[in-house]
């Protein structure tokens, strides 16, 4: 299938998304209903279209307030059968719009991560091997910002940073003292790291090797994702050529020694949080799919060799329909990229799986203890959409990272849900509703007409270059701010049902220890004085040779990292050959 064709179905593009009504206490122009099922009688004589033109007739004369989904999507006050057109299938088949498992949660529960990282590898294991004791079922690392970088703690750039919003990892011996006691064979690890995933993921194999267990094995995921980063995040280091061609390495490398480890989880979540709508979020994240794909694809691997390794990782906001339906459409539209442009014949290809995230610039600090229902809200959008693999936030979050005890109540936030609701017995338990499947039909045509368009652009990566994407996200973060500060989106304990705050000192919050850093690099002047440096030098120099030509760079960096050379000297090499990246002024 042509890019071109995403958006056949309907004629909902852009230009929808952008003239948001903002007009309440105003009579509803409801949208017409699409009545192309055929009228039938009930058992009680009604005439299903009559009844439905009856109805509007009544509600037309009535004062309603009209009212939108996040993205704009306008909604109907009520959905019938004549609003259901998609494809549905079966769960576990394609195009899996009901999920990617036949019995999902039935046969298995999604993994339950809490995202962690602060200080030292020694005091993040120990929070790690707390939360596994407390039934956490898989591990979310998130690195420190000079770790993300490629800057060594002792790097003067980086120094007010180490080990502030996560772990500070400069070498091998680091890595090591975060998974001490923890069975790599058992436990999957997902790491939220990007312009040296290649680095991390060669550490983290490393480590896994000295437990004794083989790169077979292994199960967990690296983010890997370097298109969004310079749209929305900013932790790149090099221009996208070069970047790209380190994420094509760790998934050729992948696909041949650890082909259970998604070696790329494509991130929509740090769009939305930098105020892309659910719509732009999925669509993007598409679209910088594509790319990666086709990347792969240009470097000759075959799509069924690599499909089943890519992933995807989400914000869940608070619409709670709207992020059930994007995951439901995210899954119809991925089967179909992969099968039918890229020729994808393993169902595993065309599988859309998905991690999410529950939280984020949604937490206010504010009446912070709201937080806690706004996770539960989107933990529950998240699941009745099929997700794989959860990390739900703490409530702590707007001011610092969780104490043991917020982390506590968000991971039994997912437990309670898991154990006592019933809501995992049964599988799409939305699909069949009017409005769910509607809403999933529009979500999806919104996003075909976006990626459409990016495609007319000549993709993702000249979309970013021509400053399309960070635009069009700015653009809404400012909508969706003004909605806000009108009262037009309430908040609540924000500009609505607010009152005078306690003082923050009240709040028992993280606090960060001031001497992580010295202890920090104490730690790495340590290894560097026991190591071969004449070793160090010379995975160095094979690293730069490797740069310089074509070949896989994995097989260098694991070398470099096994004889402990560290994350800023094994960067600088390779900033001395690829150059790093100038943003460009989007306006």
């Amino acid at each position: 299938m042509e890019a071109a064709s995403l958006s056949a179905t309907r004629d909902c593009g852009i230009e929808h998304l952008s003239n948001r009504s903002g007009v309440f206490n105003a009579m509803a122009n409801f949208p017409e209903t699409d009545i192309s099922q055929a009228s039938r009688i009930t058992n009680n004589g009604v005439d299903t279209h009559e009844s439905e033109r009856r109805w509007r007739e009544r509600v037309a004369k009535l004062k309603v307030a009209p009212a939108e989904t996040s993205s704009g999507i306008e909604l109907d006050p009520l959905y019938t059968e004549n609003n259901i057109h998609g494809e549905l299938g079966m769960p576990g088949e394609y195009p899996f719009t009901r999920g990617v498992q036949p019995t999902m949660y039935r046969g298995r529960l999604w993994t339950m991560r809490q995202y962690s990282g602060f200080g030292t590898a020694s005091e993040t294991n120990q929070r790690y091997r707390w939360l596994l004791e407390q039934g956490q079922t898989g591990i979310s690392v998130a690195l420190d910002l000079p770790t993300q970088l490629g800057m060594d703690s002792d790097d003067p750039m980086a120094i007010d940073d180490v080990g502030r919003v996560g772990v500070a990892i400069d070498t091998l011996a680091d890595m090591e003292e975060l998974f001490a006691g923890i069975p790599l064979g058992q436990v999957s690890a997902s790491f939220t790291i990007n312009s040296t995933a290649s680095i991390l993921l060669a550490m983290y194999l490393a480590v896994a090797e000295k437990q004794g267990i083989t790169p077979e094995k292994i199960a967990g995921t690296i983010q890997n994702d370097i298109l969004k980063e310079y749209v929305s995040r900013g932790t790149w280091i090099f221009p996208p050529a070069p970047a790209l061609r380190l994420i094509v390495d760790t998934i050729e490398h992948c696909v041949t020694h650890a082909p259970r480890f998604n070696a790329i989880s494509i991130a929509g979540a740090h769009f939305r949080d930098a105020g892309a709508t659910a719509v732009q979020e999925l669509a993007f994240t598409l679209a910088d799919a594509i790319t990666y794909v086709q990347a792969c694809l240009d470097r000759g691997l075959n799509v069924d060799q690599f499909g089943r390794l890519l992933s995807f990782y989400f914000y869940t906001h608070n619409d709670l329909f709207e992020e059930v339906t994007k995951y439901r459409a995210g899954r119809r539209l991925w089967a179909r990229i992969m099968k039918e442009r890229f020729g994808a014949n393993d169902p595993n290809s065309q599988m859309f799986r998905f991690g999410v995230v529950c939280g984020g610039s949604t937490l206010t600090a504010q009446q912070p203890f709201n937080n806690v229902v706004r996770v539960a809200y989107q933990l529950l959008a998240s699941v009745l959409g099929g997700v794989q693999s959860v990390f739900t936030a703490a409530w702590d979050e707007p001011f610092a990272i969780p104490t043991e005890q917020s982390a506590e109540l968000a991971l039994r936030t997912q437990q309670v849900l898991a154990y006592e609701t019933n809501v995992p017995s049964v599988v799409d338990p939305l699909a069949g509703s009017y409005f769910v499947e509607a809403l999933t039909d529009r979500v999806e045509a919104e996003v075909g007409a976006i990626i459409d368009r990016i495609e007319t652009m000549g993709g993702m990566v000249a979309a970013i270059e021509k400053g399309m994407i960070q635009r069009e996200i700015a653009q809404e973060a400012y909508r969706h701010q003004m909605r806000i500060e009108s009262g037009e989106q309430i908040v609540v304990g924000v500009n609505k049902f607010a009152r005078p705050e306690p003082e923050r000192e009240r709040l028992q919050l993280y606090q960060a220890d001031p001497q992580i850093g010295e202890r920090q690099r104490q730690k790495l002047a340590k290894v560097r004085g026991r190591r071969d440096d004449a070793k160090v030098k010379k995975t160095l120099v094979g690293v730069a040779e490797a740069a310089r030509g074509s070949e896989n760079m994995m097989p260098s960096l694991s070398e470099a990292v096994k004889a402990y050379a560290s994350i800023g000297e094994i960067c600088a090499v390779l900033r001395e050959h690829f150059g790093t990246y100038q943003e460009p002024v989007a306006l």
